[in-house]
C-alpha cells in the first residue's frame, strides 16, 4: 500500500471524502453534522490518499493547521471493503511523518459517538481523550482526541 500527497481537488481525493460525507450522514441521520467549518482546500494543509497494490485508491486523509504548532486530523476514511487492511494506519502514519516534519507538536481531532470504530482506531493510534475543542465543544456526540508528536 502507498500512500500520496493530493491536491484537495485531486479526483481519488474528491470520490472518497464524498463517500465519507454519506457514510456519516447515514450514521447521523442528516446530510451536515460538521459542529464547525468544513475542511476546504483553502484551509487543508495537506491531503492524503492510500493506494492498495493495484493503484486503487482505498482511503484518505488530511490536515488542517490549527496554529500552536497542532494540526486537525480531517476526512479520514476507508472504504469499507479494505478497513482491516491497515489503510488507516497508513494514511495516519503519513499525515502524523507530515506534521512532525513541519515541527507540529501535537495533532487533534473529532469523532462522533456513532463511530466506536473510529474511536478504537483512534485510540489503538495512540490517541488519548481530550475536552472537546474548538467548534465542538457544544456538540454532545462530539469525542475529541489527541497525540503528542
Amino acid at each position: 500500500m502507498r500512500t500520496d500527497v493530493v491536491p484537495w481537488t485531486d479526483p481519488a481525493a474528491v470520490r472518497l471524502r464524498g463517500l465519507q460525507r454519506t457514510e456519516i450522514a447515514e450514521r447521523y441521520g442528516t446530510p451536515d453534522s460538521e459542529p464547525g467549518t468544513p475542511p476546504s482546500a483553502d484551509d487543508i494543509a495537506v491531503f492524503v490518499v492510500a493506494h492498495d497494490e493495484d493503484g486503487t485508491a482505498v482511503g484518505c486523509g488530511g490536515l488542517r493547521d490549527l496554529g500552536d504548532d497542532s494540526g486537525e486530523v480531517k476526512r479520514m476514511y476507508v472504504v469499507p471493503e479494505r478497513r482491516g487492511s491497515g489503510a488507516a494506519a497508513v494514511v495516519l502514519a503519513a499525515l502524523e511523518d507530515w506534521a512532525r516534519e513541519r515541527g507540529w507538536k501535537r495533532l487533534r481531532l473529532e469523532t462522533g459517538d456513532r463511530q466506536p470504530d473510529a474511536v478504537r482506531f483512534y485510540t489503538r493510534s495512540g490517541y488519548a481523550a481530550i475536552p472537546r475543542f474548538g467548534a465542538y465543544a457544544d456538540c454532545a456526540s462530539s469525542l475529541c482526541f489527541e497525540k503528542v508528536l
